[in-house]
């Protein structure tokens, strides 16, 4: 198993520099991560600085609270693409998951799948602040709005993936006959390459971490998403 084609190489901290964000890239071309994903304000320099590599430029939007209008989240999208994202990971309106209101979850996703019907769409459910049901109703709304990908965690809430939650999503996604096109990514958690090949073999086909460079080389991250 080659762990750097699941990894997305992250840094969406709000301290990130120019200069950090130029290593991040130089990082992902060296081991041939799958993407790198970073803020929006970045992704003109991402592009620049991976031009040729075949990484991608994920980034994120409505992110980390999720709780701007599907409206904003959706020209947010919209406008990231156009600076050249490949991929658009967004928050859900989590306060509408506690409510248990899923046609207003679907609905968010929903409006941001229409900005961006040619770009990868992941959903960021964040698990750590919902019950094993409210997990499964979630994953289901995503899936019915028609995103690529859903995934665990912001690393900005209390707690990252787990292999229980990426079993979960995985069991929804297949109850729903939708395994073939929708995907997991287990973000936050992931510490060691055991962890990391653990997530894979529960149902998560990508990896969000800012710890890729010590799991490629066999190593525990220190500190971070």
């Amino acid at each position: 198993m080659k762990l750097s084609s699941f990894i997305d190489h992250t840094l969406l901290k709000p301290t990130a520099t120019r200069a950090d964000i130029v290593k991040l890239c130089a990082e992902a071309r060296e081991h041939s991560f799958f993407a790198v994903c970073l803020n929006p304000v970045f992704i003109p320099l991402a592009k620049a600085e991976l031009a040729g590599s075949g990484v991608l430029v994920a980034t994120v939007c409505g992110f980390p609270l999720g709780a701007v209008s599907s409206e904003q989240k959706a020209v947010e999208a919209r406008l990231s693409v156009e600076a050249g994202a490949d991929e658009v990971d967004m928050v859900i309106h989590i306060g509408a998951a506690l409510d248990n209101d899923w046609d207003a979850v679907e609905a968010d996703v929903r409006a941001v799948r229409r900005a961006i019907p040619d770009a990868v769409l992941k959903v960021i459910i964040e698990t750590c602040f919902l019950t094993d049901e409210q997990k499964r109703e979630a994953t289901a709304a995503v899936v019915r709005a028609g995103a690529d990908f859903v995934k665990t965690s912001t690393g900005f809430g209390t707690g990252g993936a787990t292999l229980e939650d990426v079993r979960l999503m995985a069991d929804v996604i297949a109850g729903l006959g939708a395994q073939d096109r929708v995907q997991i990514k287990a973000a936050g958690g992931v510490r060691t390459p055991d962890d990391a090949r653990a997530m894979i073999e529960a149902g998560a086909s990508r990896l969000g971490t800012s710890g890729g460079v010590a799991l490629v080389a066999g190593e525990r991250m220190g500190e971070g998403y």
